[in-house]
């Protein structure tokens, strides 16, 4: 029995649902992405079926796509938008174009459907998902990445394609051919008007809005402000047709270069998790599994069909399109293989203008969502077997060649902390090298003046000979990955055992692994932790000296903890009880502190 009478109650089972499967999915390395669809398929029609009315709820996920495509637009700007005009327009139509026609030529000829019919299932199924790739992407950190960038170029452009394509299809049924043309221009006037009006509202109207509302100091109203914006943008885009994502896209990019982008950017981004996976669950209870035990063979075909279809293709156009090496090229047509939650759309404006029979329908909307299902185990499978060599950077010559003398001081990172390492040492005129593997960084460094920062690995021993690190007195590691810390650590004392290495710590874990490497650690956040206390105990009316001396005590106490813990750090119970023991004696140090002060008093 269904049990959506209450919406309270509905919302519990969707929460526990994904509670349960989406840290499961996690956990087996499969991803987010798997787990939600996992929960939709768990409580939809086809299986619990605590969940039945399926309708309402896809409504509502839809708003997930909508906000993801919003902080998209944020992040974005009109100018990198016209930097981007290439991939998208370019390499994006070309790939709508060559999948349309392979899958509806297969269609035509191969399945014997009429043109009209063929034509629709190469356009929709062209189509990827957007939420999908975009998801899959964000969770590996590579939304960056070449593939990762050539995926968004392409699924925004798809994105723009399906308005067109969802306005065109009562001329594709012909169905009232004089009447749609006259249809299609009212309805591409009121498109053009809507989108102006969004430009002009999002230019001259947001600002001023958000500027009144940040006056507030109301968070509850600023939020508000901001999913007003973005819904009230997405319902004008629907009341003309036009898709709600797109709409609230273009709003995002108007806000892009705005004051209010982090603060928005915020506000949205925990209702876009939710809704977002409200949307997955959405397509995995819309599935008709019955389908798939009735005729396994036939909808299983289908889905290999369509991905063996679209990955080369897709690999085809990244390869040669868009410049990408082999492994990335075949990364991209993994996570644009699927099919989209836009061909959703589409199929069901088809099946009601008698494009698509019943079945067929069903097919392909259970096609489309297995596709979307086996991504994610694509993913973890292929992923592995096509490992992406980085990107090569494009490193001025100057940067490359290390032209130095004999510096005392080489200093492996030039991040927060290695900037200021390096303003220090120029300024006392101590001659030193500074290493780092990132161009933005060498330029801002070099803008400071001529210091002497080169481009390189410190991992590499004819780096490391390059910068003379066997000459100078002490290495100083800044950069803020530990393991790269450690690894560096490592490599230069076995090459060269006579020099001091300092090193950034992330942790005491991290101080007790660089200790055993014999270099001296320094943990990047303790001492302005320090200090920040100090300034607090001035600030509630201890005197300098008083408070200077509280923070030296707690200092030389840590200090002398984590010698202490350095020697067990390896045995649980013995750091368990050291921490106990440094806790206690910690608290006879305050109590004494309390004594002195009253007796002060």
């Amino acid at each position: 029995m269904p049990h959506d009478g209450s919406l309270l109650q509905a919302a519990v089972i969707f929460l526990l649902a994904t509670v349960i499967t989406v840290p499961l999915a996690k956990r087996l390395q499969l991803g987010a992405v798997l787990g939600y669809l996992a929960a939709g398929v768990l409580i939809g029609p086809s299986a619990l079926g605590l969940i039945s009315d399926t309708e309402s709820v896809a409504r509502l996920s839809e708003l997930g796509v909508v906000l993801l495509l919003f902080i998209i637009g944020l992040e974005l700007s009109p100018r990198r938008l016209w930097v981007m005009r290439r991939s998208v327009f370019g390499i994006g139509l070309a790939q709508v174009l060559l999948t349309s026609l392979v899958i509806g030529a297969i269609a035509w000829l191969g399945f014997a459907q009429s043109l009209n019919t063929a034509a629709v299932l190469g356009l929709g199924l062209a189509l990827s998902s957007t939420a999908f790739g975009l998801q899959i992407l964000a969770e590996r950190k590579e939304l960056t990445s070449p593939h990762g960038r050539l995926a968004f170029a392409i699924l925004l452009f798809q994105d723009i394609a399906a308005i067109p394509l969802i306005a065109l299809l009562p001329v594709i049924s012909g169905a009232g051919e004089l009447e749609a043309d006259r249809d299609t221009l009212v309805h591409l006037l009121q498109v053009v008007g809507s989108i102006g009006a969004v430009i002009v509202g999002g230019r001259y109207l947001l600002r001023p809005v958000f500027r009144i509302v940040a006056k507030t100091h109301l968070q509850e109203v600023s939020t508000a402000t901001a999913l007003l914006v973005v819904i009230g943008t997405a319902w004008l885009m629907e009341l003309v047709g036009v898709s709600m994502a797109l709409g609230a896209f273009i709003a995002g990019l108007l806000l892009a270069d705005s004051e209010y982008r982090h603060e928005l950017e915020s506000q949205i981004e925990p209702f876009k998790g939710l809704l977002l996976g409200l949307f997955f669950i959405s397509v995995g209870m819309t599935a008709d599994f019955g389908l798939l035990l009735n005729e396994p063979l036939l909808v299983i075909g289908l889905t290999l069909l369509l991905v063996l279809i679209k990955l080369p293709l897709l690999y085809l156009v990244g390869r040669h399109g868009g410049g990408l090496d082999r492994a990335h090229a075949i990364r991209l047509g993994i996570i644009l293989a699927a099919g989209g939650e836009f061909a959703f759309v589409v199929f069901k404006l088809a099946f009601e203008q008698k494009l698509l029979d019943n079945r067929l329908h069903d097919l392909l909307v259970l096609g489309i969502t297995l596709s979307m299902a086996i991504t994610p185990l694509l993913v973890l499978v292929l992923f592995r077997l096509f490992k992406a060599r980085p990107a090569p950077v494009d490193v001025p010559e100057e940067y490359a060649r290390i032209d130095s003398d004999e510096p005392r001081v080489v200093v492996a990172g030039m991040g927060r902390m290695g900037q200021i390492i390096a303003r220090v040492l120029r300024a006392q005129r101590v001659p030193f090298v500074a290493l780092d593997t990132a161009v933005e960084m060498i330029d801002y460094g070099r803008s400071l003046g001529s210091m002497p920062i080169y481009y390189g690995d410190p991992l590499r021993p004819e780096i490391l000979r390059a910068a003379k690190v066997d000459k100078a007195d002490f290495l100083i590691i800044a950069t803020d990955d530990p393991d790269t810390n450690l690894k560096t650590a490592e490599r230069v004392k076995h090459l060269y055992p006579h020099i001091k290495i300092i090193a950034r710590a992330r942790n005491r874990q991290h101080v007790h692994r660089l200790l055993d490497l014999g270099a001296v650690p320094v943990r990047e956040t303790f001492h302005s932790a320090l200090e920040m206390s100090r300034q607090a105990l001035l600030g509630m009316g201890l005197d300098e000296d008083r408070a200077n001396a509280r923070i030296r005590r707690f200092q030389r106490h840590d200090e002398e903890v984590l010698a202490a813990q350095h020697r067990v750090y390896n045995d649980d119970a013995a750091m368990i009880q050291t921490a106990r023991e440094a806790r206690t004696e910690l608290e006879h140090l305050f109590d004494a502190d309390l004594i002195e002060d009253k007796g002060v008093q």
